[in-house]
């Protein structure tokens, strides 16, 4: 898919999010479904997602918490990604969050609807944003992108913990996203190896400590030569630009990562809850 359809594609913004009330008990399902809110007023779209997420997740969807996602929702966010601004008839995409399976973070894209982003991409901005656990099913009745996914998910954490992510951290983790779909759009490379490009790439520049610009766009270039890997001088530097800007925001990533762990500590939760909680955070 080329620059001039993604204009098109791009109409289906996905925003997908998590509630978990702090201090749940045992009898609550920790299951939440997003609908955009045109899935969710047209009933046959809405039976397509649901149908996938009944074949994928494997729960009762009549127990799952669900939540509308709506086109100003989705403004605040697609603001600062695309630029675009979208309509009621415009907010397609849904997702499935199961935070019973909390072992390690999953994610399962409907790659017959999502057409750009892939489950290792999201798997690997969010980890960026210092989320580890959850089983996230994301689909569409119609085709989409996918690069708006994150945003959605960050913001129901907020919700889940009263405890805002720092800017700098969301920025950094939604740039990430878009910056591998700008990559497979501009090249002819997949998402499979851009996927795993941007996070060796990241694991390098983390274990060397590296926040300096033209230290990492020479990582990079190294990786594409020794990989076998084109792609443009232009996508070099957005990488390098966004990789930078994950780098420095570790501090405040760390900072938000310590408020959370305050909060679950002083919660009135069950120690369950607060075991089930603790895990979906680094």
């Amino acid at each position: 898919m080329r620059k001039s359809t993604i204009g098109i594609v791009i109409l289906s913004i996905i925003l997908v999010g998590v509630i978990i009330p702090i201090g749940f008990s045992g009898q609550v399902d920790p299951v939440v479904i997003t609908y955009g809110e045109t899935t969710n007023a047209n009933a046959d779209y809405k039976n397509t997602v649901d149908s996938f997420f009944k074949n994928q997740a494997n729960v009762d969807l009549k127990n799952a918490n669900t939540k509308i996602i709506t086109a100003s929702e989705v403004n605040k966010i697609s603001s600062t990604i695309t630029g675009k601004t979208y309509g009621s008839d415009q907010i397609f995409s849904s997702a499935l969050v199961d935070l019973n399976d909390n072992d390690n973070l999953e994610v399962s894209v409907d790659k017959s609807k999502i057409t750009t982003i892939t489950g290792d991409m999201y798997l690997s901005a969010l980890k960026s944003a210092g989320i580890k656990s959850g089983h996230v099913y994301v689909t569409s009745p119609i085709t989409a992108t996918g690069e708006s996914a994150l945003a959605g998910i960050m913001n129901s954490y907020e919700e889940a913990t009263n405890v805002e992510i720092p800017e700098t951290v969301k920025e950094a983790a939604n740039k990430e996203i878009y910056t591998q779909a700008e990559i497979v759009e501009n090249s002819n490379v997949s998402s499979d190896k851009v996927s795993k490009m941007v996070d060796d790439v990241k694991e390098t520049v983390k274990e060397k400590n590296v926040t300096d610009h033209p230290t990492i766009v020479n990582i990079i270039n190294n990786y594409t030569v020794v990989n076998n890997i084109n792609i443009t001088n232009s996508d070099v530097e957005k990488l390098a630009t966004t990789i930078e800007q994950i780098q420095n925001a570790q501090g405040d990533k760390n900072n938000y990562e310590s408020k959370v762990s305050d909060v679950l500590n002083n919660t009135n939760a069950t120690d369950s809850a607060k075991g089930f909680l603790d895990g979906l955070f680094t």
